[in-house]
């Protein structure tokens, strides 16, 4: 049998799609078939608008509570059980470390990786630069860093961020989210057809695994916890 393919929206500041990376994880790792799977990795922006560099006066606490409109206590709360969340999947968030930014040039490095088979590496790099690490994500000179420590070539992925290069792959990645009513990720499309929406636990990804490659049957959706552009849920 031919290999299941398995595309991924997701973005870097996205702390559902790092959890939902992991059951991916530990799913596969109970998937017979899983050196048969082929990943990738494709963008979707929470927050399109964002500067390279946000102004780290304000935590990400308080932009949370902006953002939901609700009272920092509360917004505290939210970190807190999202970081207990992280932590049961072995995942060390740093909320008060991270800094906000665009995450448009990471996306477009992470084309490049598929390219170069990098492109979970340096999905990994990314997430745990910013959600465990502090990093900037959003400044080039960063990104660069981090996709040479992924396996990228320093003057190829220079090349890419003084450029608009991969940049209509992102915004194809966008455009084909937006057709198949993407509104939150992470979102895994099994074979073209089967369609699982949030970081479901890794019982429910197995199960899709399997279904997918049993019968490659009829789109189903499994509804859980995402982030859209108007914060986490």
């Amino acid at each position: 049998m031919s290999s299941l393919r398995l595309d991924i929206w997701s973005d870097i500041a996205c702390p559902w799609c790092y959890v939902g990376k992991r059951r991916l994880e530990a799913a596969l790792a109970r998937f017979e078939h899983a050196s048969d799977v082929v990943i990738h990795w494709r963008a979707f922006e929470l927050d399109p608008g964002a500067p390279r560099v946000r102004d780290r006066r304000q935590s990400y606490a308080e932009r949370l509570a902006a953002k939901y409109r609700t009272r920092p206590a509360e917004a505290e709360a939210m970190i807190a059980r999202m970081t207990q969340v992280a932590a049961a999947e072995g995942l060390d968030f740093r909320f008060d470390l991270a800094q906000a930014g665009n995450t448009f040039d990471a996306h477009r490095l992470l084309h490049l990786a598929h390219v170069r088979d990098r492109q979970d590496a340096l999905k990994e790099r990314l997430l745990r630069a910013y959600f465990t690490e502090g990093k900037a994500i959003g400044d080039p000179d960063v990104l660069h860093a981090l996709a040479v420590e992924a396996g990228l070539d320093s003057a190829e992925v220079r090349a890419v961020l003084d450029s608009d290069r991969h940049a209509d792959d992102v915004r194809a990645d966008e455009a084909e989210a937006r057709e198949l009513g993407i509104t939150g990720v992470p979102f895994f499309v099994l074979d073209g057809r089967l369609g699982v929406s949030g970081a479901q636990p890794a019982d429910v990804l197995l199960g899709a695994l399997e279904r997918a490659w049993r019968d490659r049957g009829p789109s189903i959706i499994a509804d859980g916890a995402v982030c859209g552009p108007d914060g986490c849920a």
